[in-house]
């Protein structure tokens, strides 16, 4: 059981989710998983790398950004498919059934 390929992802932080839908090794073309993960696991596993440069913030602050106020989260398919299979080792009976799709 390995994550091959993730197809998508989205970070929800109001409800604190991931939502990813995904595919294992030997799964079929046309099967998908789809999973709700707490992100917090993510943080407790050491993937949350982000780090706060306040430094940027003070040279930036008389800049207006337009796009300051969009708090977009992202993370790259390699960290969430070691994220992914760190996870299901640990916790074998979250994995989801595959579907159809």
């Amino acid at each position: 059981m390995e994550v091959a390929e993730i197809l998508s992802h989205h970070i929800d932080k109001t409800q604190n989710l991931i939502i990813v839908e995904f595919k294992l090794f030997g799964d079929d073309d046309d099967m998908v998983r789809e999973d709700f993960i707490e992100y917090t696991f993510f943080e407790e596993f050491g993937f949350d790398n982000r780090t706060d440069f306040e430094i940027f913030n003070v040279v930036t602050e008389d800049i207006e950004d337009e796009w300051a106020d969009d708090e977009v989260d992202y993370i790259d398919d390699e960290s969430l498919i070691s994220f992914l299979n760190e996870y299901y080792i640990i916790y074998p009976k979250k994995l989801p059934k595959p579907e159809f799709k």
